[in-house]
C-alpha cells in the first residue's frame, strides 16, 4: 500500500500546479476509483485531499448531468461570503473605523488608520470569526476603504492627542445620539459662473457645454459660501447659500436657519446641542466672534451648545465632507455653476441611497467682514471647557434662565 501511496503522491506533485479546484477533484476521484477498495484512502493521504472532496469528484463522475466546461463548481457552492452569514459585520466594522476615517471627500477613497490586524483583533472579540485578510477585503470591497500611514495624510500629525480627539468626539456623539439629542457636523465655497466643473455629464455627441477658459471671479456674481449643516443622526442636511463673507456670524446664522427649519421639527423635546467643527475658518475654536454668537444662539433656543473640534489640519476627517458635500458635488459634476439659482436647486436635488435628504435656501444678507470683539465681550460668554482638552472641547450655556436642565449623558 505505501508504493501506491508514493506513486500516487508522485503523480500529483507533477500536475498539481495546473490543477483548479475542479479539474482537482475529478483527477483525485479518478485515481481513487483507478484503485477500487481502499482508493479514497490512498489517495486522500498522499495528496491531503479530502475524502469529502473525493466522493464529491467520484460523485460528478458518475452523474448523469456534467458541470458546463467553464464552471469549477455548482450554482451556489463554495463556502458563502462573511457577509451573507454575518449580515451586521460592515456595519461593526464601520463603526470600528468611522472615529479614524478619512481620505478625499470628492473621490470614494478613504482610508483609516487602524490596522487590519487590529480590526481583526476587535471583530474577534465581538463574536465574529474573521482574518486579517478578510478585513482587507471588506475594507477595499465592500466599504470601499484603502490602509495608508498616518503620515501620508500629511494632516495634523504634529499633535499627539489627534487621535484621542477623534475618539473624544465619536464617544460624545454616541452620548447625544443614545438620548435622542441633535448633533451635526458644520462646514466650504464655490466659483459661481460660466466655469468649468469637474465631472461628466452625457450631452449629444460633440456639442459639450461650452465655459470660460479660465476661473476668475466673476464680479458680478461673485462668489457663494454654502455652509452645510448635517443631521450625523437622521442622515439629513441643511445648506445655508450665502453670497457675503463667510464670517462666524454667517456661520452661526447658519445653525440657526437650520434649528427653525429642519433641527426643531425632528428634535422637539431636545435640550442640549452638539456641534462638531474645524478648528479654522469662520468656526473656528479661536474665532472669539463664532463663540459671542454661539452664546446669543443659546440664549434665544434656550439650550446649551457643545462644540467638538477636529484637530488642526484634518478637515477631510468631517463627517459633513464625506456623507454630504462629496454627494453635493457628485450631483453637479459637469453642471457650471452660472448663477445662485443653479447652486440652490442643484443642493436641494442631492440625494443618495442610503436616504439623505438635503435643503438649501439662498442667503442675501451682506455679513461684514472684520468685525473686533473686545475682550470684555468674550467674557461675557458663558462658556465651560471639557477637561479633555478645553480649547477644542466646550459647551455654552444660556445666560437667561436661572437654571437649564441638562441632560445627563454619562
Amino acid at each position: 500500500m505505501s508504493i501506491i501511496k508514493e506513486t500516487i503522491k508522485e503523480k500529483y506533485n507533477k500536475i498539481s500546479f495546473c490543477l483548479n479546484e475542479r479539474s482537482r477533484r475529478i483527477w483525485a476521484a479518478a485515481e481513487a476509483d483507478s484503485y477500487g477498495r481502499g482508493g479514497i484512502t490512498a489517495v486522500c493521504v498522499a495528496t491531503g485531499i479530502s475524502r469529502t472532496t473525493i466522493r464529491q469528484g467520484l460523485s460528478e463522475l458518475t452523474a448523469g448531468d456534467k458541470l458546463e466546461s467553464k464552471r469549477i463548481r455548482k450554482k451556489g457552492g463554495g463556502r458563502k461570503k462573511i457577509t451573507v452569514n454575518n449580515p451586521d459585520i460592515i456595519k461593526e466594522l464601520e463603526s470600528l473605523i468611522e472615529p479614524t476615517t478619512c481620505g478625499d471627500p470628492e473621490s470614494s477613497l478613504r482610508w483609516t488608520s487602524k490596522s487590519t490586524y487590529k480590526l481583526a483583533v476587535e471583530l474577534s472579540k465581538k463574536g465574529y470569526k474573521v482574518s486579517q485578510r478578510t478585513v482587507c477585503d471588506l475594507l477595499k470591497n465592500e466599504l470601499e476603504y484603502s490602509l495608508q500611514a498616518n503620515r501620508k495624510t500629511r494632516e495634523g500629525g504634529d499633535n499627539p492627542d489627534r487621535d484621542a480627539q477623534f475618539e473624544y468626539i465619536n464617544k460624545k456623539t454616541k452620548q447625544f445620539q443614545n438620548h435622542n439629542q441633535p448633533v451635526v457636523d458644520t462646514k466650504k465655497k464655490e466659483n459661481i459662473g460660466n466655469f468649468k466643473n469637474n465631472g461628466r455629464e452625457y450631452h449629444k455627441k460633440g456639442s459639450p457645454t461650452e465655459v470660460n477658459v479660465y476661473d476668475f471671479i466673476d464680479k458680478k456674481l461673485g462668489k457663494v459660501a454654502p455652509y452645510g449643516v448635517y443631521d450625523v443622526v437622521k442622515n439629513v442636511g441643511w445648506v445655508n447659500v450665502g453670497i457675503s463673507g463667510d464670517t462666524a456670524e454667517f456661520a452661526v446664522e447658519s445653525i440657526r436657519t437650520w434649528w427653525y427649519e429642519m433641527g426643531k421639527l425632528i428634535y422637539s423635546n431636545a435640550r442640549e446641542l452638539l456641534i462638531t467643527a474645524d478648528c479654522g475658518g469662520s468656526n473656528g475654536n479661536r474665532v472669539k466672534l463664532w463663540k459671542i454668537e454661539l452664546q446669543k444662539l443659546a440664549d434665544e433656543i434656550k439650550m446649551a451648545i457643545h462644540v467638538s473640534h477636529f484637530p488642526p489640519g484634518t478637515s477631510k476627517w468631517n463627517k459633513i465632507e464625506h456623507k454630504m458635500f462629496s454627494f453635493i458635488s457628485q450631483n453637479w459634476r459637469g453642471k457650471p455653476l452660472i448663477d445662485r439659482v443653479t447652486v440652490v436647486n442643484l443642493i436641494s436635488n442631492t440625494k443618495t441611497k442610503s436616504g439623505l435628504e438635503v435643503k438649501a435656501r439662498l442667503d442675501e444678507r451682506h455679513y461684514e467682514k472684520g468685525i473686533k470683539v473686545t475682550d470684555e465681550k468674550l467674557s461675557a460668554v458663558n462658556l465651560k471647557k471639557d477637561d479633555f482638552h478645553g480649547e477644542w472641547n466646550y459647551k455654552i450655556i444660556p445666560n437667561n434662565i436661572s437654571k437649564i436642565e441638562e441632560v445627563n449623558l454619562a
